[in-house]
């Protein structure tokens, strides 16, 4: 009787996910069979620099400093870590990704060096009288060719390499397991286990003047990543059935984020010695005109006037643009 219970039940079980039939699912709108579920909108990615780095930007402009050109190199991942699992590498490949959009914050004018693909595929086109700036006036007509002018290629003043070099697991760890319960075996039982972790990681970069190849800026940083594991349980016999009940939670800080404070904090530094910044109290001044194309989202160049409606601030809202937005965010409480 009990075996032809337990049937009827994965039966039914089976029916219901409609999983093990083979089955074609119920066809959805616009042709597609499943819904994606998660409507998060896109938010900002700040670190806790981020608010320092836009106050460079507000007082580079305040005090019209002339800030200098930054072209950002490989900042590559040595310490040589990978899952276990082979999936890759435990530290983020784009760092270098990281410190242009640092930069950006900053209000640093940046040139391209990182990937260069499309300019040089353009230029070799455009030695060839391949490409045309606008279309020809008539389609058997000829195109007037881009033209190539010595000097119109915008040189950097310095440019930023490094690497993340280390990566140390379990620099410190604690935990506690407790476990009790009624000595009779049919008893209630409880259990309840905690764990915190710490690990580090850190990155050199340097800062060099590219006409002289002097090494202007070095900058070695580490940050400190903790993780915390909290679960409770307990064991029980009642009325002949059993329970046994558990629960727990636990977090990692984000390694990837924890590299891009890394390099927001040496950006910082970096370019508040560009800007000649004497220190922090500098941000305690107030800009009147708004830091309105650079935020910490990072920055951009406006094509157009309409930075009263389409600035960095509006860039951070996370209801902005999303046809979907999270209820939370339309009723304020994000």
């Amino acid at each position: 009787m009990a075996t032809k219970r337990i049937i009827l039940l994965v039966a039914a079980a089976c029916s219901a996910l409609s999983a093990c039939g083979g089955g074609v699912p119920k066809r959805l709108d616009a042709g597609n069979y499943a819904r994606p579920i998660g409507t998060a909108p896109v938010t900002a990615n700040p670190t806790p620099y981020s608010t320092a780095l836009n106050c460079l930007a507000s007082y580079a402009r305040q005090n019209h400093v002339a800030a200098p050109r930054i072209a950002v190199g490989r900042i590559a991942d040595y310490t040589g870590k990978e899952e276990s699992d082979g999936s890759g590498r435990k530290v983020t490949q784009g760092a270098s990704l990281m410190a242009m959009t640092a930069f950006a914050k900053a209000g640093m004018p940046m040139v391209e060096r990182f990937d260069t693909s499309v300019s040089e595929l353009e230029l070799k086109y455009a030695n060839n009288k391949l490409i045309s700036d606008r279309p020809a006036p008539t389609p058997d007509a000829p195109a007037d060719y881009r033209k190539i002018v010595a000097g119109q290629v915008a040189g950097s003043d310095f440019y930023l390499v490094g690497g993340v070099t280390e990566l140390n697991y379990n620099i410190h760890s604690a935990g506690a397991d407790l476990y009790g319960g009624d000595l009779d075996s049919d008893g209630l039982k409880a259990n309840f286990k905690r764990r915190l972790f710490v690990m580090n990681i850190a990155m050199d970069l340097r800062l060099i003047n590219s006409r002289t190849l002097v090494v202007e800026d070095v900058i070695s940083y580490q940050k400190q990543v903790i993780g915390r594991e909290v679960s409770a349980g307990i064991f029980a016999f009642a009325n002949n059935n059993v329970f046994d009940l558990s629960g727990g939670k636990g977090a990692l800080e984000p390694v990837q984020l924890a590299v891009r404070s890394l390099i927001e904090r040496s950006v910082v530094e970096m370019s508040a010695n560009l800007y000649g910044m004497p220190g922090p109290q500098s941000c305690l001044q107030s800009d009147p005109f708004g830091a309105d194309t650079v935020g910490v989202t990072g920055a951009f160049t406006p094509a157009y006037n309409n930075l009263g409606t389409n600035n960095a601030q509006t860039r951070e809202d996370p209801s902005r643009w999303n046809d979907r937005s999270d209820s939370s965010v339309r009723r304020g409480r994000y």
